[in-house]
């Protein structure tokens, strides 16, 4: 039987490469997913183009990040970063007008059928793609500074005696703290406020909507600039914690759209939900498990190999059969969005 000391170890490893890298991930799946879901419900059409929003609003935070740099100025032990992200919103609420007043508007009064809107999103989203990479490149970009560690292994190991040492980096903290308070504003919006019950309203009945004097072109801004703003934090905060590649925003997409369909898509709540389950399935199915394990058993049933269910290069397989599963077994996912 393990002592207490190896529980501890243990507890700390999976907290280093699996709980707290899931919560870190899981929160930005979260602010993703979320616009998806609000343009679902409320514009009802599948944005293949919001995973190339996000590399914009990105870009924009990381070409203000350096200019403030260049200028010597900086947040103290906060990430530049964070200075610049009030401007990079504007910018991406602008082109996401833009985009919608000179595209989507046109296929919004024909009427045009869901599929055709899906085709003209992933029309936009490559054009964005070349934007992204034509102004930046296509190499990765690290654009973090400040203060990178909150606790530090050695210092962790030093003051607790343990054989593992905990790294919490501040993205991390950072993360988690901006998500939980996106999303509580998010939500206080949406229910407490007039423009809010407007939305949830204009995404219920349409027709009943506008019946009762809703101005349909205000709800189509406000879903915009709010979805603009999430994809701007969430786009940050993911480049801020790994590093900014306009390749791997477009491959988001798809853990992305997994936690909107498996909280249910339509749903608020189910997409912050979704974003922790698909993050945590993806993290913990790929963790190689071994050392974990040998903390925990004993010596004659330690395991030889990794002990690892899958590699990480299959971790976007795991969003992958998640979504297929819950389509298949509940379409409408799990707190009961909008059947696809």
């Amino acid at each position: 039987m393990p002592d207490f000391t190896d529980i501890l170890n243990a507890f700390v490893l999976l907290s280093n490469f699996v709980l707290i890298p899931a919560l870190t991930y899981g929160s930005q799946l979260a602010l993703g997913a979320l616009g998806i879901t609000l343009i679902y419900s409320i514009l009802r059409f599948s944005n293949f183009a919001h995973g190339d929003l996000m590399a914009f609003g990105t870009m924009l935070v990381i070409l203000i990040t350096w200019l403030f740099q260049s200028i010597g100025i900086s947040f103290g032990i906060l990430p530049t970063a964070l200075l610049a992200l009030p401007f990079a919103i504007v910018g991406t609420i602008i082109l996401s007008l833009i985009i919608d007043k000179s595209v989507y508007q046109f296929y919004r009064q024909k009427k045009s059928p869901p599929v055709i809107f899906v085709i003209v999103s992933t029309g936009v989203m490559f054009v964005m793609n070349a934007i992204v990479r034509f102004i930046i490149g296509p190499e990765d970009q690290r654009f973090m500074d400040g203060v990178k560690f909150i606790i530090r292994p050695r210092e962790f190991k030093l003051m607790t005696g343990l054989n593992e040492g905990l790294a919490l980096k501040s993205t991390q903290v950072l993360t988690v703290a901006i998500t939980l308070a996106a999303v509580a504003a998010l939500f206080y919006f949406l229910q407490k406020t007039r423009t809010g019950k407007a939305m949830r309203a204009y995404s219920d009945n349409e027709d009943l909507a506008l019946l009762s004097g809703i101005n349909p072109d205000r709800v189509v801004w406000v879903t915009w600039i709010i979805v603009a703003t999430l994809a701007t934090v969430a786009g940050t905060l993911y480049g801020l914690d790994k590093s900014f590649k306009p390749f791997t925003y477009f491959m988001l997409l798809l853990p992305m759209f997994a936690a909107a369909i498996v909280g249910g898509i339509g749903s608020p709540i189910g997409a912050v939900v979704g974003g922790y389950i698909i993050a945590f399935s993806e993290v913990m199915v790929t963790y190689a498990y071994k050392k974990f394990l040998i903390y925990l058993m004993p010596e004659s049933l330690e395991p030889s190999g990794l002990s690892q269910f899958l590699s990480t290069d299959y971790k976007f397989a795991v969003s992958f059969i998640l979504l297929v599963v819950v389509l298949l077994i509940r379409p409408t996912g799990i707190f009961k969005g909008k059947t696809i």
